[in-house]
């Protein structure tokens, strides 16, 4: 199997001034389409060449586990941003305030995680086996696919996601990848595992 360089769903600057052009053209299309190349360099010739990449991250580690998950965690990222703003829909927010108490208090939860995880990471919304919502942050590549939880949102906190755009204000640019936040696929995505 050869992985390729997914397509983003929207223009390099669709998401101006939140993200800017310069931003996505260096995030998606310098360092995922390295991770992308680095995948299929690292299977060539082995039993892994046949795998799904949600298998190859569940079954390897070292350079490949790293380069797999770096390719399905922005993979997740970027299609899980939108241009235009949209609300989190009712469904959603019903189990968010189960979960967090308000939706207020989820996305405080959401930014103080994802802005003092130490160094390079990312921090995940979660549905747990019991079908209750979490936060989790993971170091480097690592990612929830490896738990028997289900990924629904994520926040990529390498400076490489916003260094060009925000410089060393983290907490800026969550802010901003907040108002980017496709909340219909966070919730399609709830629903889908929901039912299986």
């Amino acid at each position: 199997m050869t992985f390729e360089l997914p397509p983003l769903p929207y223009a390099l600057d669709a998401l101006a001034p939140l993200m800017s052009e310069e931003t996505l053209s260096y995030h998606y299309g310098k360092h995922l389409q390295a991770y992308v190349a680095g995948v299929n360099r690292l299977v060539a010739n082995t039993p892994f060449a046949a795998m799904t990449l949600e298998k190859i991250i569940c079954t390897s580690d070292g350079a490949l586990f790293n380069n797999a998950a770096q390719v399905f965690n922005h993979t997740f990222f970027f299609e899980t941003l939108r241009p235009a703003p949209n609300a989190i829909g009712t469904e959603l927010r019903r189990t968010i305030e189960r979960d967090f108490g308000s939706a207020e208090a989820f996305k405080a939860q959401w930014l103080q995680a994802a802005t003092n995880l130490f160094g390079s990471g990312w921090t995940w919304l979660v549905q747990e086996a019991d079908g209750r919502l979490a936060i989790r942050n993971y170091a480097d590549a690592d990612n929830p696919l490896r738990e028997n939880v289900t990924p629904l949102l994520t926040a990529d906190v390498w400076e490489h996601a916003y260094y060009i755009d925000y410089r060393n204000r983290r907490t800026d640019y969550l802010e901003a990848l907040w108002q980017l936040t496709d909340w219909g696929i966070v919730e399609a995505l709830r629903i889908k595992f929901a039912a299986a």
